[in-house]
């Protein structure tokens, strides 16, 4: 499993950003965006869909109870706000900027369904992905209803070896460098920073990993 728009050895990035298409380029800009500041809003129309140019973006929810969800969180060269192209006019999350200096692409729906009807190989890779992305979205949540906290580690470690890992040649150990902070994790695997904290410490001291930073070494296979 490779990081979203990176597969079949093409970045869709280099693809679909407006800036690459003549026709569109003229009236097309990337906008920016601070830490805390919102792309979009739950109930917000949906018109566009973004592409994260630099920075990164968390997309979630808030609960009944007002608790805050996360769903994701997003880096350079990964799509959101995808649902529009399928039809949704609503938007049933948020989207909020994690970083000072987050540079997103946005596209109209309608300019996306025009480069998506001239070029079938195209619409067939962004259907691909939206899939992929609906898949690993419904395997987050079954984690967070189903399993205990070390496991949705475990588990979450598993997809960051498939998605930035590499194998050491010396050791033939896992080596992960990745985008997130302590606190992004937390809020992806639902716990807290300081729960966190502790279970990689247990997973160091029982020698299944090591981590400084946002590099993470893996002894054995979790994957």
């Amino acid at each position: 499993m490779k990081p979203l728009w990176f597969f079949d050895d093409v970045n869709l990035f280099k693809v679909l950003c407006p800036h690459k298409f003549k026709a569109y380029k003229a009236d097309h800009d990337f906008d920016t965006y601070k830490k805390k500041d919102y792309i979009y809003f739950e109930a917000d129309s949906a018109n566009k869909v973004y592409l994260i140019e630099r920075g990164k973006v968390k997309i979630g929810y808030y609960s009944e109870e007002g608790d805050e969800v996360i769903k994701a969180i997003l880096t350079r060269g990964d799509l959101f706000g995808e649902t529009a192209i399928l039809g949704e006019s609503k938007r049933e999350e948020f989207a909020q900027s994690i970083d000072n200096t987050t540079s997103i692409c946005p596209i109209g729906v309608d300019t996306m369904h025009d480069l998506m009807r001239n070029d079938q190989t195209f619409s067939f890779k962004v259907y691909k992905i939206i899939g992929f992305k609906f898949k690993k979205l419904e395997r987050r949540l079954q984690l967070l209803l189903f399993k205990d906290t070390k496991t949705r580690l475990i588990e979450f470690l598993g997809e960051l070896c498939a998605d930035y890992g590499y194998d050491c040649e010396k050791t033939g150990d896992k080596v992960i460098h990745h985008p997130y902070t302590q606190k992004d994790i937390a809020s992806l695997i639902g716990t807290s920073r300081p729960t966190l904290n502790i279970l990689l410490n247990e997973l160091k001291k029982e020698k299944v990993i090591q981590f400084s930073g946002k590099k993470i070494r893996i002894h054995r296979n979790i994957a």
